[in-house]
This record gives structure tokens, sequence and C-alpha cells, in this order.
């Protein structure tokens, strides 16, 4: 092991909770271009976490939270050997149902009031979470993970978003259509 000086700029606006949506372009040790995509906004709560938030748990050793790792670990590959690491996020898109000052998730009904308003957020932004998963892949970069979401992404919405994505993800660019 070799020691070395990292320097990590973290923008302020990641520190936001909401919904984002983010991809993870990771070259491998032999230079292999892999992409993760994921998006905050809880499927059993009403949180909303930031960005900056699941860039760490990605690469942690929570098992319910380090997807990202599990991934590279399934394919053979330690995160710790990796050449690089670029997290692409955008968002907030929307955010965070906003919560009373003192709230406990054992208040069912506040619960169930919370996820009505944080379940057609968190649809929407799955739904672009899916799509950007289906653009990056027919633009042919080697996907880590497959998402699944029943619900379809809204053309009006998502135009700008993959536009936004393409700055970083320049294959992007010749997806023109939402399938």
């Amino acid at each position: 092991m070799t020691s070395g000086t990292y320097k990590l700029t973290l923008p302020s606006p990641m520190l936001q909770r909401g919904f984002w949506l983010y991809a993870w372009r990771v070259i491998a040790p032999d230079g292999q271009e892999l992409v993760y995509v994921g998006r905050t906004g809880d499927n059993s709560s009403p949180n909303a976490s930031p960005a900056y938030i699941r860039m760490g748990q990605h690469l942690g050793s929570a098992e319910t939270q380090n997807a990202l790792r599990k991934h590279l670990v399934n394919r053979g590959i330690p995160p710790e050997t990796c050449q690089s690491f670029d997290l692409v996020a955008h968002g907030p898109i929307y955010p965070e149902v906003e919560k009373p000052e003192i709230f406990s998730h054992e208040d069912q009904l506040l619960r169930k009031q919370l996820m009505e308003k944080h379940i057609p957020l968190r649809d929407i932004v799955g739904a672009m979470e899916k799509q950007l998963a289906e653009d990056l892949d027919h633009a042919g970069y080697t996907l880590l993970n497959t998402v699944k979401w029943r619900h379809k992404v809204d053309p009006e919405l998502w135009t700008p978003i993959r536009a936004a994505f393409a700055e970083h993800l320049p294959r992007l660019k010749e997806v023109n259509d939402v399938r």
C-alpha cells in the first residue's frame, strides 16, 4: 500500500436534501469504463437524501447501502483497485417532502400522509433513473446495474436532464428520443 495525498472537491449544492439522479463513471483497473445509475428518494420512507450521502454509502461497508461496491466486487473488481470514480449528480430535481420539526417514524398517520406526497415525486425520478440507464445502455456504455421501474418518463421533463448528463457522458448526445 502506497500512501498519497488526494483532494475531493464537493460543491455545496450537493448537500441539499431532495430527489437526485446520478451516474457513477468508474474506470476499472484495466481501463474499462463502467457506469452505475441511481437516485435518491427512498422507497420505504419519506426521506430523500443529498447526493453526497449516497456517494459515501455506495462505497462503504453497510450491506444495505453499498450497491456500487457490490456490483464491482461481483465482477471481481475490488473498488480500491479502480483508477477513478466520477459522480455526476443532477438535482435536487424536487425537494424532500417537508416534515414537521418533531417527526417520528412511529407516527403512522403522519408517515402515511408524508408518503402520499413523497411517492409521486419518487415515481417521477424513478422513471428518470430507468430512462437514464436505458439511454446510457443504448449509447454503448457498460452498465453495472439494471434499473427496474414500471413508470414511464415524461419526455418534457426528461429532455433537459438527459442533456445535463450528456455534458459529462458525451455518448448520450447520440440518444435523441425517449423509448
